[in-house]
């Protein structure tokens, strides 16, 4: 990989797996990038360890085993729906490492995904009924929140299907979890959201208005559903590598 060009590390949302990524890490290789994807523990094909212990932490230290194994530095972190509270977490541990030690992200990319404040968690950027309605589905399935018709994501029936065959329940234990993190320094990572408006995804509806209200943010759209990796890959990549040479 050229030397001047940041990796890339993805984090699926909830649901998914290492697996999402798979149409765009041809492409982002071919443009001369080392790309990672991380499966988060109890999803993809990690499946099998799903416990109801698994909290945010468990999926930080995911993120954090990768970095570290890979040896990765001044990268592009990248959070995809539920991974935007991943990756906000994680880039705060990073960012705490002393000056010169490596590990660290140079900078974000929410891909239309949760953008906590300080002290949210993920059930707090929900409105009360679909917090209500995950909670007593999550009591019904073992404290797992089973995946949802992927119809919403606005996909082609192809697609909708192979997210149907790939999907797993999502660990729960982390959804009313807070997430802290210190909001100055994490504003000093260059920041991107891009907007998948056709169709909008409704539990993204307040992230979209946060970003345009924060400073810092540089908001790309893309008219497409909730899962461009599958539905625009090409599109996806593009914005993804103007963000890498920024």
């Amino acid at each position: 990989m050229a030397a001047n060009k940041p990796a890339f590390l993805l984090v699926h949302g909830a649901w998914g797996g290492a697996w999402i990524w798979q149409r765009v890490l041809a492409p982002l290789r071919a443009a001369g990038h080392e790309v990672h994807a991380v499966t988060l523990t109890g999803d993809g094909e990690r499946a099998h360890l799903r416990r109801a212990d698994i909290g945010m932490g468990t999926h930080v230290a995911d993120v954090l085993g990768l970095v570290d194994a890979e040896e990765l530095d001044a990268f592009v972190l990248v959070g995809h729906s539920y991974g935007g509270m991943v990756v906000t977490a994680a880039a705060d541990r990073m960012l705490a490492r002393p000056p010169g030690a490596g590990g660290r992200p140079r900078s974000l990319v929410y891909v239309d995904a949760m953008v906590p404040l300080p002290g949210e968690s993920w059930s707090s950027t929900h409105a009360p009924d679909v917090q209500a309605q995950r909670l007593a589905t999550a009591a019904m399935h073992d404290n797992a929140l089973p995946p949802p018709d992927p119809a919403a994501f606005g996909l082609a029936d192809a697609d909708r299907a192979w997210l149907q065959r790939r999907h797993v329940p999502h660990p729960f234990g982390m959804y009313r979890e807070p997430i802290e993190y210190d909001a100055a320094r994490w504003a000093r990572l260059p920041r991107w959201f891009i907007d998948c408006t056709e169709p909008a995804f409704p539990t993204i509806a307040a992230m979209r208005q946060r970003v345009r209200e924060q400073p810092g943010w540089r908001v790309r759209e893309l008219k497409t559903g909730h899962c461009p990796m599958v539905s625009r890959p090409q599109e996806l990549v593009a914005l993804l590598l103007e963000a890498a040479a920024a």
